[in-house]
C-alpha cells in the first residue's frame, strides 16, 4: 500500500521507496523518509498529502506519495 491509500492520523512504517530517480531518492532521504522510518499522514488532499516525519511536516504531491510504500 502507498501513502495515497493511507488513513489520516494513522502512523505507518515505510517499507520501501519505489523510484528509479536518484534525485528523488536523495530528496526523500534528506526529509528523513527511508525504509524503517515512521510516517503519519496528517491530511489527504486532491493534489497530495501532508505527512509528519520525525519532527517535521511536509506537503508532498501524489507522485511522491505513490512512491512511498508502507
Amino acid at each position: 500500500m502507498n501513502l495515497r491509500e493511507a488513513n489520516e492520523g494513522q502512523e505507518y512504517i515505510i517499507s520501501q521507496i519505489e523510484t528509479d530517480d536518484e534525485e528523488l531518492n536523495a530528496f526523500l532521504f534528506s526529509l528523513g523518509c527511508y525504509s524503517g522510518e515512521r510516517i503519519t499522514v496528517v491530511r489527504q488532499m486532491k493534489s497530495g498529502c501532508v505527512v509528519a516525519i520525525k519532527d517535521g511536516r511536509y506537503n508532498i504531491d501524489n507522485q511522491l506519495a505513490e512512491a512511498i510504500i508502507i
